[in-house]
């Protein structure tokens, strides 16, 4: 199930190297996220983590003061035990703006 949603990017920071043989290569993105509060045992929000492709994903993006407004392309997958959801890109809301 693939959607679209408006985040504020909180920060990114990429991950690249090799670890006893093991290359890795990723970006990992900070998104804003509201806390549960149906218990009212929490209020406002919080960080969530999303890994995002490649250390390459992390250019395309440092330019921009942040914390900045995008659209996120997400996806939520199973394994058929449980779900997860992924994060797929991130257009800043005025780059969208102008593709529109």
């Amino acid at each position: 199930m693939k959607f679209t949603s408006e985040v504020l990017v909180m920060g990114m920071k990429f991950s690249k190297g090799e670890f006893e043989g093991n290359a890795y290569d990723s970006t990992k993105v900070y998104v804003e996220v509201a806390m549960d509060d149906s218990k009212e045992t929490a209020k406002g929000s919080a960080c969530a983590e999303y890994t995002m492709g490649t250390s390459a994903e992390f250019g395309k993006y440092k330019h921009l003061p942040f914390p900045f407004r995008g659209v996120g392309e997400f996806e939520v997958v199973t394994n058929g035990k449980t779900s997860k959801t992924v994060l797929h890109s991130i257009k800043p809301v005025e780059a969208a703006k102008k593709a529109a």
